[in-house]
């Protein structure tokens, strides 16, 4: 059986000991893509900081390699969790040499997966545009080999082509063995190299299902994630087969 990397039971996310979303149960497994879709305000970034250790859960469980854990977000990362927020957390005083060298990865493995970075290494980040700015938080994240990797809108703002590169990457990756949890607002794009999907709304998980069934649900979807109707399927959680 492919190991389990993240799970969460009952998990009720939030802050200041508030949830905003509750009785939450999420898994990932090693080689898969795992997306989660909602509207503005569902809570999927708030799920990923909990799950990365960034904010403490209001209650429940995260199990983290097979073992519960309450560990701090820089714990997490040395146990081989990767977390690429929506703000890249690139340094752009350093040069992009520097930047890919700061997990510990090699420049051949970053350059592997973003051969274009190779004529910008001795440039400083802050003067790539968005999009090299992002393959560069990627390329990090990626070539240091993590076991689980945690990505907050990796397409935000980003022209078609470059997303396209860049969810090519990730699933590169995965069928290298990483697992994947994915929040991303290009819903069409993801769900061509996820595995699985979750749909938050109304304060929980409001469907769940394999990639081909939520695509062929494509339509209700897009309306409810970009449309903020969050009745997707129905308000409870539904198993999709």
């Amino acid at each position: 059986m492919t190991e389990m990397l993240i799970e969460s039971h009952g998990a009720d996310v939030g802050y200041g000991g508030r949830a905003v979303l509750s009785g939450l149960d999420l898994q990932v497994r090693a080689g898969e893509i795992v997306t989660l879709f909602g509207p503005n305000g569902a809570g999927k970034t708030t799920t990923l900081l909990s799950l990365a250790g960034a904010i403490p859960l209001v209650a429940g469980e995260v199990v983290l390699f097979g073992r519960p854990t309450t560990a701090p977000m820089h714990r997490r990362v040395r146990q081989g969790m990767s977390f690429i927020t929506d703000r890249r957390s690139l340094i752009f005083q350093l040069s992009v040499r520097d930047n890919l060298l700061l997990r510990g990865g090699s420049i051949d493995d970053a350059l592997a997966y973003f051969p274009e970075l190779g004529d910008h290494l001795g440039k400083l980040a802050g003067l790539l545009s968005g999009g090299q700015q992002q393959m560069l938080a990627v390329a990090r994240s990626l070539a240091s080999r993590p076991r689980l990797l945690l990505a907050d809108e990796l397409s935000l703002g980003l022209a078609p082509l470059i997303v396209e590169r860049l969810l090519a990457a990730v699933r590169a990756a995965a069928d290298e063995g990483l697992g994947v949890l994915l929040v991303e607002q290009h819903v069409r794009q993801a769900l061509e190299i996820a595995d699985r999907g979750y749909v938050l709304g109304g304060g929980g998980v409001t469907l769940t299902g394999d990639a081909a069934t939520l695509r062929r649900q494509i339509a209700e979807l897009e309306s409810a994630y970009l449309g903020g109707n969050t009745a997707v399927g129905t308000t409870t959680e539904q198993e999709i087969r």
